[in-house]
Order: C-alpha cells, then structure tokens, then sequence
C-alpha cells in the first residue's frame, strides 16, 4: 500500500463527515474553552459552556462576559 497519499479519508467510523478545519475532536465532547473559562473565572463548567452557546467561542469577550456576571452577582 502506498502511504504517499495523505488525502485519503480515514477508516473510520464517521471519519467522513468530520470537518477538515484543522482541529482534532476532543475527546468525550470536553471543550477546551468551557475549560478555560471555567479555570480562569468563578463559573462553572455547565455555566461556562451555556455562555459559549450562547455568545460563541471568542475567549477575550467571553472572559469579558464572565467579569461583568461576577461583577452582577
């Protein structure tokens, strides 16, 4: 078998649908970011990842949101 050839899809289940954005799936659906926001601000994982849904995955904004809840609260 020839290996030159990198752009062959993977054999893996689901592999063909995976996006080609250059990041790999995290594993168990973790998501980075809901992990640092959760470390760098008081909020929880699950308060972390309601945010993200719901202002998407700019870090600098989301420590921003982050503040002004803290700052609320």
């Amino acid at each position: 078998m020839n290996q030159a050839n990198d752009n062959r899809i993977p054999h893996r289940p689901g592999a063909a649908q995976a996006p080609r954005t250059g990041k790999l799936p995290v594993k168990g659906g973790h998501d980075p970011d809901v992990r640092f926001l959760a470390e760098n601000t008081d909020l929880s994982p699950n308060q972390a990842r309601e945010l993200i849904r719901e202002h998407g995955h700019d870090r600098d904004r989301l420590l921003e949101i982050a503040r002004t809840m803290k700052a609320e609260s």
